[in-house]
């Protein structure tokens, strides 16, 4: 961790690296459910080797956990990050990525709600400032609202097949 600065919930905080720490302690602490927002993962560092433990240790703790990922462009998601792509084949049953429509692609902030309870909030993708919540159910509340109308808004869900004859 950054020696100068401390992930301290419920304050702005900024910084690509202490951004990529928050989210890492978010997923770690999910037990049944995760709701994700983000234009497309290219900020955060989904696509590394410690997040993907992340998800798959989460994907593994229950058979009824689920996540639901949202994403206004699917192509970084697709075309880099392999080991989540291998996720969703696996997991096919308790995951799901979705695009967004037109309508909502003006949206640039981002988020990952766990349990109803917990979240980081990134304010804008161009700038790494940042808010994370632990047991903040009043504001949890709120993200999931907006989770549900993004997920109103989307128009295509990504899917893995394996191709055989």
């Amino acid at each position: 961790m950054n020696n100068d600065k401390a992930l301290i919930p419920d304050q702005i905080t900024v910084g690509e690296q202490l951004y990529a720490e928050a989210i890492n302690i978010i997923l770690d602490g999910a037990q049944r459910e995760l709701l994700i927002f983000d234009q497309d993962f290219s900020h955060g560092d989904f696509a590394s080797k410690q997040k993907y433990e992340l998800f798959r240790q989460f994907l593994n703790k229950s058979p009824s956990n689920q996540l639901t990922i949202i994403l206004q462009d699917t192509n970084f998601f697709q075309n880099k990050c392999p080991r989540l792509l291998d996720l969703l084949t696996t997991y096919g049953h308790k995951m799901a990525v979705y695009e967004t429509n037109e309508s909502v692609k003006h949206a640039k902030d981002c988020f990952i709600l766990a349990d109803d309870q917990n979240y980081i909030k990134r304010i804008h993708i161009d700038q790494a400032r940042f808010k994370f919540g632990l047991n903040d159910l009043a504001s949890a509340s709120l993200l999931n609202t907006r989770f549900k109308e993004l997920l109103d808004a989307t128009h295509d869900v990504v899917v893995i097949s394996k191709l055989g004859l």
